[in-house]
Order: C-alpha cells, then structure tokens, then sequence
C-alpha cells in the first residue's frame, strides 16, 4: 500500500511547490530544514540530512537532520573538511568522474564502481576513496548522496536514507533529487546573499536599509495596485539575474545582485509624485496623463540621488521603462545602450504586472505572461533576460 502511494507522488508538481516555497526564504538553515523535512514526509524515506558549505567555517557541515530515532545523525555531529572522501568525490574532477548516476552516489553502486577500478582501471587510489565513501556513507546509513552545485561549486550534499518500502531509488526519484538539489543550491546562494545583506546592514546600514523599507511602502500605501508588485518584482528581478549567471549569459560578481534588489524594491518611487486620482485611474489614461505617470523613472532618481549608497541602483530605477526597440522612455535607450539592471527589471516588471488582475481586466495565467514576454524580446524587451525568464518558468521557479 505505502509503494501505491508512493508511485502517485507527482515529482514534476513536488519540484515546482519547491522552487516556489525557497524564494521566500531568505534563512540557508531554515530553507534546509524545510527541504530535507519535505523530501523526508513526500518520498517516504527513514530519514535525510544535507551538508552545507558554510564560508565562516571553510567547511561542510552536517546543518540538519531529519527522519525516525535511530536513524539519522544529530545536526552539526559531522564536519567535512575539503579533503573529505564525500567532498572529494562530488568536487574533484579525477574523482566526479567516476560516479555512474552523475547526479548521485548510490551505495548499491559502489561495489560495482570498486571493482571496476580494480579490474579495469588499476587506480589503487580511486579503490580507496571508493572504500572510505561507501564506509561513510553506511556510517551516516544513508543509501544515496545527491550534491547541489551553484556555478560548478559544491554547496551541498543530501544524504538519504533507506526508503520505507524497501525499494531502491528508481530514475524517476533520482532525476527528482537532481533537480531538487539544482534548485536548492540556487537558493542556498540567494538565501546566503541576503543573509549577508542583513548582517552588513546591521553593522553599517541601518538608517539605510530603514529609508529603503520605508520609501517602498511609501509607494504601496498611495497605489492600491502596487502592493505586493514591489515584492514580486523584487524576488522575479533576482532570481533572473541568478538564471543569467547559471546559463552562463552574464557573468556578474556579487555586488550586483544588492544593487538589483534595491533597484528592483525602490523601481517605482517615483510614483510618489504622480497624483492618486492617475495611478488608481479605473480604465485608460488619456494622454496627459499618461505623460505625468512617464515621468515617475525621473522623480524616482530625484528622490534617491542624495542617498550616496544607492548610486549604483539609480540606473534599474530610472531605465526600467527603456525598449529594446528604442521606443521606451524616459530617454530612448535601446539595445545594448540599455543597463543590464534596468533590461532585468523590465522584464520582471512587465511580467508581474501581466498576471495581476486590474480593476479594467483580469490578469493573464503564467503561461500566457511567459509567451507574451517571448513575443516581445528584441522589441520591448533585451532577449537575454527574457531566456532566463522562460528557463525559471520551465523548471516551475515562476
């Protein structure tokens, strides 16, 4: 009865509520712990923990771990340094090498793998760190070890254990895991970027960050429609850039991704000086008025330019109504003259505000926003961030 249900599990929709779930979370600990505690409750295993690379430390360490007494290890029992048999093998390419299922380590391969070293390959050195593995593996009575790589670095490992059934992984479940952990690492490096936001804004930026939360809920409280679009903004805006640097499209270094999510959090201040009776308009505006809402990219760079911290934002602030076209304002820009920043938050912008219902029509599905986005890239929008908007809603991170 329990393989029943397990074989109705529909991985595809599990991913999806995943990816969806991790976004928001902007704790690394908090979001491993709802992960192993899912993957333990849905996949019916004894139980999972996961190593996470944590950069204080310079080491992987046992964060959390999840499933029946008896079974799994206590959270921070283990540390892993670099030169650990698990770490070597998911992050030294001799070693990678050498796993049958690229996206895991199962334990009833390892026999199999040891002897093919022996007999066909004659690498003593590649039996031994097999032999160490596999006894670490059974230490931990995990039968599967699936790593979890943002940008080539290992950032975690999930280990898990035996399921209930008795059965083996089968592909299905294997491929499941592998994209899991695609998506786990994306958002462990989000979640650890946020993190460092916050403790840099603890120690330098306090009144900073203050002025920022309170200028963008500024904004939400005179445009009814605004609320929660800022948020949403703000997440899609991230998670593209971050799709940009994995499919190898931009190559940006950290500091980046803060500017685009104060970018992105502060794009519509501008509104502020746009009057009520415009922004909550029921139905078309007409030309004026329309030429007093296309200045809110100008007020919205007045407002801001005294905040010396904010001088690398100004561009996602004011440009994010730019075409690729040309046919954008407040300037004209087009094509590559346009700043990556603003390209990315026009996008999200854009994609967001399809899907929300207005008081004159009703919002799009997804689907229906994506094609829409698809349609206009190299016209309204720059293609590259439009490709990372349609991989996100592929894997269902949308």
């Amino acid at each position: 009865m329990v393989t029943a249900q397990h074989r109705k599990i529909d991985y595809k929709r599990e991913l999806e509520t995943a990816s969806k779930g991790m976004i928001m979370i902007h704790d690394p600990k908090l979001l491993i712990k709802l992960i192993v505690r899912m993957i333990v409750s849905k996949v019916m295993i004894k139980h999972a923990g996961m190593i996470l690379y944590e950069p204080d430390k310079d080491a992987y360490i046992l964060s959390i771990s999840r499933g029946e007494t008896g079974f799994k290890v206590p959270a921070g029992f283990a540390r892993f340094s670099k030169n650990h048999s698990i770490i070597k093998l998911f992050t030294e390419k001799e070693y990678r090498a050498l796993t049958i299922n690229k996206n895991a380590i199962l334990v009833q391969d390892l026999n199999r793998l040891i002897w093919q070293e022996s007999v066909l390959n004659n690498k003593n050195g590649n039996q031994q760190l097999l032999h160490d593995v596999g006894e670490q593996m059974q230490m931990f009575n995990a039968v599967a070890g699936v790593p979890a790589y943002y940008q080539d670095k290992l950032l975690a490992v999930l280990l898990l254990g035996e399921k209930h059934d008795g059965f083996g992984f089968d592909q299905q479940e294997l491929d499941f895991f592998a994209a899991l952990a695609s998506d786990v690492a994306m958002a462990i490096r989000n979640a650890q970027l946020f993190m460092d936001l916050k403790k840099e804004a603890d120690k330098n930026h306090d009144l900073f960050i203050r002025t920022m939360v309170v200028l963008s809920q500024a904004i939400e409280v005179k445009d009814k429609y605004t609320h929660g679009h800022t948020k949403r903004v703000t997440d899609i805006a991230v998670l593209v850039a971050r799709q940009m640097a994995l499919n190898e499209s931009a190559d940006f270094e950290e500091e980046f991704y803060e500017n685009l999510y104060i970018a992105s959090m502060l794009h519509d201040i501008g509104k502020i000086g746009v009057p009520e009776e415009v922004l909550n308009k029921n139905g078309t505006l007409t030309k004026e008025e329309y030429q007093i809402v296309q200045l809110h990219p100008r007020h919205g760079v007045e407002i801001l330019s005294p905040l010396s911290e904010l001088k690398e934002s100004l561009d996602g602030v004011k440009y994010h109504h730019e075409r690729y076209d040309g046919k954008g304002y407040p300037e004209g820009l087009s094509g590559e003259g346009i700043p990556i920043i603003a390209a990315i938050i026009s996008v999200a912008d854009a994609f967001d505000a399809m899907i929300t219902d207005r008081s004159y029509r009703p919002g799009m599905t997804k689907a229906q926003a994506v094609e829409e986005v698809k349609r206009n890239a190299g016209t309204q929008f720059h293609p590259v961030p439009v490709k990372a908007l349609v991989e996100l809603y592929e894997k269902g991170r949308l």
